[in-house]
């Protein structure tokens, strides 16, 4: 890996804030009036693509804002042992209060171990109470300044735009607290923010760089990508040379589509940043699956890399001990030939996640028989996916008792057949039905009622606390004080 040019102590730099919270409570509004409020109007005319991050000024200091594509996708990056952010903003709305997904992001904030803050949102609306919201957090034991606690909070309007000089401060005095700096490594290093895949330019990738200088020209590389930065943007679109620690930044020349959450490396050379990439993708094969195991085989296309991390850390919530679900591929852009091709080969089915086909590849897949099922849900597809490796289980047989018959008596014993009396202690007993034969603890053998009597008349059951005498099929002799069971099979579609 390559050296930085100077090894220097500690230095401060911007803190990364990431910004979780209900769906409906405002994150994506509070990010918007950020934006309006720090970033002029000239700025912000060349912002022309999402790349998942961005910077704002206060007071002369700034602060990098990283857009997570949700919850999911940002368990699934802390789990990787990768820190994406320094900061956290926990949004709430003052007029609802805790919800579900809130609950969830706290529970995220302090897996992660990150300091955080509250951010009141929606204090613009009537019939608020955030008095209600701080007692309702410090119930999730997340106590803030005015409840004795050490959490920051802010009252803010995303809609009106107040409050967030407040946040801004706020944030940075938090920064100075935790001491957010750039510590010193042995090389360049940063996160993988989001990555896509345009038709004439190849694999765009946003890196958040978090310790060292990225250079346009460094060879750099991930677990399963490498490559040389061919072109580098800020956030802005502005062409740059070079990006320092919190700075993201998007990139033009990886191959093969790096995940999100992903940590990057910059090398000296760009072999030596080939074989780290060839050795971490060796880590990422499976093991081919014996011809025994029930597999499903899957092909994933997705818009984006935040999205697919999302979708493939679902679908690992998603038991495999009857189906192994294998995704063969998981990738960044519309389904080609070669997806309609491996999904022929490898019998795998295609699942889509806000992305196209073509008409000439929807024609191939219909010719070939290739199923695209696309969805622009999460869960439809996870659940999707789920029924289809249901689907392979097959059906279960599935025993019920339906009585119990005490033998009071043998009267006649013939090779394979006796004909016995008995009592019903419970439920019901069928002509033709199929029996268990207990004796104590102890299953001795199974059989079948051919036929059954009452008062010497043929009868089609015997209910609870009746006797009658039966005409039993078995292997085994029953005797006196034996118990039958009747029973029932019936075949049910087998779940997950």
């Amino acid at each position: 890996m390559k050296n930085k040019e100077k090894k220097q102590g500690n230095v401060s730099r911007p803190p990364v804030v990431v910004i979780l919270g209900h769906v409906d409570h405002g994150k994506s509004s509070l990010l918007e009036a950020i934006k309006d409020l720090k970033i002029t109007e000239k700025e912000a005319g060349g912002i022309t693509q999402h790349i998942g991050a961005y910077v704002a000024s206060h007071k002369g200091k700034e602060v990098t804002f990283v857009d997570t594509p949700g919850h999911e996708a940002f368990f699934a990056m802390r789990s990787r042992g990768t820190k994406l952010a320094d900061i956290g903003i926990l949004v709430v709305a003052a007029d609802e209060s805790i919800k579900e997904q809130t609950k969830e992001a706290i529970n995220h904030l302090k897996e992660a171990e990150m300091p955080f803050l509250v951010a009141i949102n929606k204090i613009d609306k009537k019939n608020i109470d955030i008095e209600k919201v701080k007692e309702d957090l410090s119930k999730e034991d997340v106590f803030v300044e005015s409840y004795g606690g050490n959490v920051p909070s802010v009252n803010v309007s995303a809609k009106e735009k107040k409050g967030i000089e407040d946040l801004l401060e706020m944030i940075l005095l938090l920064a100075e607290i935790e001491q957010v700096t750039d510590k010193k490594a042995d090389c360049t290093s940063g996160v993988v923010v989001e990555t896509q895949r345009d038709a004439k330019k190849g694999v765009i990738a946003t890196f958040l760089v978090k310790s060292g200088m990225l250079k346009k020209g460094d060879s750099v590389a991930t677990r399963g990508s490498y490559g040389k930065v061919r072109k580098m943007e800020n956030f802005l679109g502005e062409d740059v040379d070079e990006a320092r620690p919190s700075t993201p930044v998007r990139i033009t020349g990886p191959k093969g589509c790096p995940d999100a959450g992903e940590e990057f490396f910059v090398f000296e050379k760009l072999e030596e940043a080939k074989k780290f990439a060839e050795k971490g993708g060796e880590k990422k094969e499976e093991k081919e699956s014996s011809p025994s195991e029930k597999t499903l085989n899957i092909i994933i296309k997705a818009d984006v890399a935040g999205s697919l991390e999302a979708i493939e850390s679902s679908l690992e919530k998603i038991p495999q001990d009857d189906v192994k679900i294998r995704v063969l591929k998981a990738e960044i852009g519309n389904v080609t030939e070669s997806d309609i091709e491996c999904s022929k080969t490898m019998n795998a089915r295609i699942f889509t996640f806000r992305t196209k086909t073509e008409k000439g590849t929807q024609k191939t897949a219909l010719r070939e028989g290739v199923d695209i099922k696309e969805f622009d849900i999460i869960y439809e597809l996870i659940e999707e996916v789920r029924k289809s490796a249901q689907e392979m289980l097959g059906d279960e047989i599935v025993r019920t008792e339906i009585g119990k018959v005490k033998v009071l008596a043998i009267f006649r014993t013939q090779k394979n057949r006796q004909i016995i009396g008995g009592r019903v202690t419970k439920g019901e007993v069928k002509k033709g039905g199929e029996v268990e034969v207990w004796r104590g603890k102890e299953k001795i053998t199974e059989g079948k009622l051919i036929n059954i009597k009452k008062e010497e008349k043929d009868v089609e059951r015997i209910l609870e606390n009746e006797e009658f005498g039966m005409l039993l099929e078995s292997k085994e002799r029953v005797e006196e004080g034996d118990v039958l069971v009747p029973y029932k099979e019936e075949k049910v579609k087998r779940k997950l």
